[in-house]
């Protein structure tokens, strides 16, 4: 029997990698990362130099096709495998993470005319200088009493298309006529593969209010928001929305060349990072909460009707799974909370005994932090360093630390940090758990989970839950290649459905991370304080943090 491949290209925030997988089984063959070479560009625009405002945070879309160009040929060397036995392709992207593009699918920012105004680069998912405008989404769709909102848990996040597309709008009336539409990066990518650029539903779902009966919302309402938009869908959306696993076209002979394929090659319709992790990990029925851990988390989880959850990113049919509702919450800073406190903040004896024993600094924090009682150090944090996501929706909040002494120490504060993430994901738990959509079980896979045992037996604890654990280090890499065997079909040696990719291909570890009875019990005290100061924070009993950060921008515009 001829053995059969896929690929699967996970694009992160700061590099994408991908990873060859035989369909048989799941096992990966071979990954390959390549490094943005631009990074997250949220400082000052690549050769100009224009520096960007508060809040800004831009890609450059030629790093994406680099990583196509780069890594793919390289898991084809490394396995030495015949591109012909690849039958298909799919990709992942963080979302919304958005860029207007020409009449031919370029860039406006490869355009030597535009490239010096910053809307017309890719707006990453982290973005957050549209929240003036999603607060108006949301304060007009309330009083409008749109059917939608409540999809999304009351709010439209400022992350999201329809915020941005209004930003750009707003500040920079010339990109958006000369757009010819808004698209996904992931969908630019996968045009960029096939010559013909699809939506897919998930980014659709969940990014751009669209509905699988409905559509996106209606001409009144985007009239409502600004004239100018009252035809938005119909013109700078437009185009097909096809379900996740479908087949978006095929690898033109261009790209097969710079990529190292066979020309025709099934290329699938985009996914989001998140959405594709979770038939990685085996999970297709309803349940289980899938956590997909890094820079952020996305929270993934499937259940059997429509339900209104607070601060939900929202709920969408067939959106991860077929036949099932998707439901989808987050935290918008998580491993970038912990990456910031080794990088700005941990005192220079920590990294100089980390240098000592060999390890890096988060280990030795890790280490240390391990070492402590629950609740002996007396600390307490926020995790909003980059806003909150769910259940609060508000990019403006920001991050806390309560209870620092003269004594404390930097692993206390560490620990205070992995554990404010913790009840962030358990408020996220509760939320769904009270409005009638169950989680019995959590799954992990990403970054975190591979690397920090600590963080993951906190999260059992918080949560009182048993957390499964991916066995692939690259998760939505291998959820990407699934979709990309059903998007070849099993005719061809892949798969028809993604649920029987799934029970061939996902896998999760033998090892599993169990509450302890000891913890539960003090971490239930702290997340009552935990959310005592989340609901005084950040539901406008005291708008400290919002006041604090008016007064930073108003500073900084006098410089």
């Amino acid at each position: 029997m001829n053995i059969k491949y896929a690929i699967g290209v996970d694009y992160g925030t700061e590099s994408g990698r991908a990873v060859l997988v035989r369909l048989s089984d799941g096992a990966e063959i071979a990954e390959h990362v390549t490094p943005y070479r631009h990074n997250v560009i949220d400082e000052r625009l690549p050769e100009t130099g224009l520096k960007l405002e508060h809040d800004w945070a831009l890609q450059h879309p030629a790093d994406y096709i680099e990583v196509l160009e780069q890594s793919v040929p390289a898991v084809v060397r490394e396995s030495g495998i015949d591109p012909a036995d690849i039958i298909g392709l799919g990709i992942d992207f963080t979302a919304c993470t958005m860029l207007p593009i020409n009449e031919a699918g370029q860039p406006l920012c490869f355009d030597p005319a535009y490239k010096e105004n910053p809307h017309s680069w890719v707006k990453l998912w982290k973005h957050h200088a549209a929240q003036d405008e999603a607060n108006r989404i949301n304060e007009i769709a309330a009083a409008r009493g749109e059917a939608f909102l409540p999809r999304y848990g009351g709010k439209i996040s400022s992350e999201w298309m329809l915020a941005k597309v209004w930003q750009i709008l707003n500040e920079a009336p010339d990109i958006y006529e000369t757009a010819d539409q808004f698209v996904e990066a992931t969908d630019w990518v996968v045009g960029q593969m096939t010559g013909n650029i699809v939506r897919n539903s998930c980014t659709a779902g969940y990014k751009a209010v669209w509905h699988k009966q409905d559509g996106y919302p209606n001409r009144a309402f985007l009239k409502a928001l600004d004239e100018r938009l009252e035809d938005l869908a119909e013109t700078k959306l437009r185009g097909d929305v096809l379900p996740l696993g479908t087949k978006a076209g095929e690898l033109t002979a261009e790209m097969a060349a710079r990529m190292g394929l066979a020309a025709g090659t099934a290329i699938a319709v985009g996914n989001v990072d998140a959405h594709a992790a979770v038939p990685a990990v085996g999970v297709v029925t309803p349940g289980k909460l899938v956590m997909a851990m890094g820079t952020s988390i996305c929270h993934m989880l499937l259940g059997s009707e429509e339900k209104q959850v607070e601060g939900m990113c929202g709920v969408v049919e067939d959106g991860i799974i077929p036949g099932y509702f998707g439901y989808e919450a987050g935290q918008s800073a998580v491993g970038d909370i912990f990456a910031w406190y080794v990088d700005e903040a941990v005192p220079a004896y920590v990294v100089d005994a980390a240098k000592g024993e060999g390890i890096s600094v988060h280990e030795w924090l890790e280490k240390a932090a391990a070492e402590l009682n629950v609740g002996e150090s007396g600390v307490l944090a926020l995790d909003w360093w980059n806003g909150n996501r769910s259940v609060l929706v508000d990019t403006n909040l920001t991050g806390m630390l309560v209870g620092l002494t003269l004594l404390t120490k930097p692993q206390e504060i560490y620990r205070a940090l992995l554990e404010a993430t913790a009840f962030g994901t358990r408020k996220i738990i509760d939320a769904f758990h009270s409005n009638g959509v169950e989680v019995h079980e959590l799954y992990a896979c990403g970054g975190l989970p591979q690397k920090n045992r600590l963080l993951m037996q906190i999260y059992a604890d918080v949560t009182n839950r048993e957390i499964k654990i991916a066995a692939s280090k690259q998760t939505p890499a291998l959820g990407a290649a699934m979709f990309g065997a059903v998007a070849a079909g099993a005719s061809k040696g892949g798969y028809d459905s993604v649920v029987d990719a799934a029970a061939a291909m996902a896998r999760v570890r033998k090892e599993t991370f169990k509450p302890i009875p000891a913890n539960v019990a003090v971490y239930e005290k702290l997340y009552a304080e935990y959310n005592l100061l989340h609901d005084y924070y950040g539901r406008g009993a005291n708008d400290v943090m919002k006041r604090l950060k008016a007064i930073k921008e108003e500073a900084s515009s006098t410089l």
